[in-house]
């Protein structure tokens, strides 16, 4: 029995030395913004939207983005955005404005390419606003702020899904 002990402690001892020596071979410390939803705010994605017209059943326009992050980096990406549902009216330019959250606060360039899907509500007499609600990117790890702010210039009424594809330029 007590060599039954002293091996459980003997393991136990050896064990934590492990853990210690690990946790101290990793030195580097991050800052970390958390948000709400357990995530990190790595930064802020601001995209301007090409003008074009919306058909009855959606439509497609081209974005330029910069992503700024928290700690004053910038990167740049053009994509598509592409709208499916009741797309009604013109538009002749627009921006929107997201907040980005990760899992984690690491960035590195290029971390927010991929497609993005959720949904958009718009409406546009002459100057407009709308909401969109869109996760995806890297592996469906990087989430855009659940409310973004849109404005555009024109007529426009929308309440579509909605699909970013973004690529670093």
């Amino acid at each position: 029995m007590k060599k039954t002990l002293a091996t459980i402690v003997a393991a136990a001892s050896l064990a934590q030395a492990f853990v210690t020596a690990t946790n101290a071979a990793d030195p580097v410390a991050t800052y970390q913004e958390s948000d709400d939803s357990d995530g990190v705010k790595i930064g802020m994605l601001t995209c301007d939207v090409g003008g074009g017209v919306g058909y009855v059943l959606g439509s497609a326009k081209n974005l330029d983005c910069t992503f700024s992050s928290t700690r004053g980096r910038q990167d740049h990406y053009t994509g598509v955005i592409r709208k499916m549902g009741v797309d009604l009216g013109f538009t002749t330019q627009g921006r929107l404005a997201w907040a980005v959250f990760a899992p984690t606060a690491g960035y590195h360039r290029g971390s927010l390419s991929g497609l993005y899907q959720g949904a958009t509500a718009e409406a546009t007499v002459f100057a407009g606003v709308g909401t969109n609600i869109l996760v995806g990117g890297t592996s469906g790890s990087i989430q855009l702020q659940t409310v973004s702010v849109t404005g555009q210039l024109g007529l426009n009424v929308a309440a579509t899904g909605t699909s970013i594809t973004l690529t670093p330029s």
